[in-house]
């Protein structure tokens, strides 16, 4: 195989010839930097706000569920047992089920529509909640909004890849993944506005039910914002034909492949060199043990903190919101430290587990009652922990080459991340209520496994980057013609594995 020109399939062009002809004018595109920093710049004003908004309303209407169980969602739907918990564990599992056919629509069709079908009938899922009168009903409307929600963030992270260079993937992801905290405060805000008029003016129409048409009608909102401006840089119309070219020259520098020029097939040998990847095993087990306590403590944080002693009200403004304003500023201190030192992904991401591993098991071996302030503050270190599930994403655009390949290993991701949501959740049993030891106990342990793996695989990037160092050594290539010959690589879609001039991002 030619370590130029791959293959000619990719590339949408009526000749093979045609076809290097796009990877050579992509590749050897001669721009300014001025010109890149006014692409970036229109990119980061155009694209950064609407993902931003489009996730955080996609963590809000998975997560409000454990606030909507506060205020009256149990009893009016009078779930008993483990029911409440199967509402968040058939969430994952349609989650999972949606992953592969939602992503290969992504793959073949492109984000832009694709992600708006799926923003606007979740939101009208949600808002249908509203109307919920048993369990069956709303396990149904839990499936059939995540068989939807699946969509969200592997098009977030195709089009921070698609967008930005990889030195530049934490820091925008983190900038649009604070919204899983960010916009919480103001929905949380909002639904403590709703409670707080719910217990002055009670009605039938209890406040959990008035939450849910507010989160629906926001979301349905969302999805003529996101077909407006969300998209590749082949599809958002906010980018001219020449800062499209400009767009695509600056990606190719990544080795990843841009998207300029390309059919959105599927390449059965990407597939199987996905699942010879150790890359792929890390990515699995990591986000498996990383869900499990994110997922269990997502959708029991609210009970836990009133078992703590605190109001339903209390747990908003005193425990809810506070957890996200200490995320936030984790987010952003993180993302300003990687993007001043770029290979410092993995060591972040183990320093933000232990914090967690702490704070969890020493709030499982406390004596059971007293000390409110005490639990809340080892409860609060659990907000280090969210930035790890974000960065392990970041990492799929910046360490992952070829498209068919990303879309792979983002969908085992995704059942990673739903196995191991739908067993978190489960481990909260109903008979350990209302403090959850046992459950809270394993959290801790769990954040201790996903520690270990990120040191294994951050071992594992720095010896393979110096096997290729070396092999590129011996050929004789100086660092300009590798980096060049990389570029010309990635834009002909070839993996991280085939293209020995790629190097991970540690």
């Amino acid at each position: 195989m030619s370590s130029s020109v791959k293959s000619a399939e990719a590339i949408d062009t009526t000749s093979a010839d045609e076809a290097q002809d796009v990877v050579f004018d992509t590749v050897n595109a001669e721009y300014t930097e001025a010109d890149y920093k006014r692409v970036l710049r229109k990119a980061d004003r155009f694209l950064l706000p609407f993902m931003w908004l489009c996730c955080g309303i996609q963590s809000a209407d998975k997560a409000s569920i454990s606030t909507q169980a506060t205020f009256g969602l149990l009893k009016d739907t009078h779930l008993v047992g483990q029911q409440f918990s199967w509402l968040t564990t058939a969430f994952y599992l349609s989650y999972l089920v949606g992953e592969a056919p939602l992503n290969y629509i992504m793959q073949r069709f492109g984000v832009n529509k694709p992600l708006f079908i799926a923003l606007f009938f979740w939101g009208i899922f949600v808002l249908c909640m509203a109307f919920a009168q048993n369990f069956a009903q709303l396990v149904v409307l839990r499936c059939l909004q995540a068989l939807l929600e699946c969509t969200i963030a592997p098009a977030l992270v195709l089009l921070t890849g698609s967008f930005y260079v990889s030195r530049e993937h934490p820091m925008r992801s983190i900038i649009w993944s604070t919204s899983n905290s960010g916009l919480d405060v103001i929905t949380q805000l909002i639904m403590y506005g709703i409670g707080s008029a719910a217990q002055k003016h009670a009605s039938g129409f209890g406040p959990w039910r008035w939450i849910s048409v507010f989160l629906g009608s926001w979301t349905i909102v969302a999805s003529f914002l996101a077909l407006m401006f969300l998209g590749t840089p082949s599809e958002v119309r906010w980018l001219s034909a020449e800062e499209k070219r400009i767009a695509a020259a600056r990606v190719a520098s990544s080795q990843t492949g841009s998207d300029r020029g390309q059919k959105y097939e599927w390449h059965w040998d990407q597939v199987r060199d996905a699942f010879r990847d150790p890359q792929l095993y890390f990515f699995f087990f990591a986000y498996i043990a990383n869900s499990v306590p994110n997922s269990g403590t997502a959708a029991f944080g609210n009970l836990v903190f009133v078992s703590f002693g605190f109001s339903n009200l209390e747990t908003i403004v005193k425990c809810i919101i506070p957890l996200d304003l200490v995320s936030i500023t984790w987010y952003l201190v993180i993302g300003a430290l990687t993007l001043k030192w770029p290979h410092t992904r993995f060591i972040f991401m183990i320093v933000s587990t232990i914090p967690a591993f702490v704070g969890m098991l020493a709030l499982g071996l406390l004596p059971t009652e007293g000390m409110l302030w005490t639990r809340w503050g080892l409860y609060m270190m659990t907000a280090t922990s969210r930035l790890t599930g974000l960065l392990l994403w970041t990492l799929l655009p910046s360490n992952v080459a070829g498209r068919t390949k990303k879309s792979v290993i983002g969908s085992v991701m995704f059942i990673a991340y739903c196995v191991g949501g739908a067993i978190g959740v489960q481990t909260f049993r109903a008979e350990w209520a209302p403090r959850y030891i046992p459950a809270i106990i394993l959290c801790g342990v769990m954040y201790g496994v996903v520690c270990a793996l990120f040191i294994a695989w951050r071992f594992y990037y720095v010896m393979e980057n110096k096997r290729r160092a070396k092999m590129v050594k011996d050929m004789g290539m100086t660092l300009e013609e590798s980096a060049q010959q990389g570029k010309i690589n990635g834009e002909a879609d070839m993996t991280d594995r085939q293209n020995i001039y790629f190097r991970y991002s540690v």
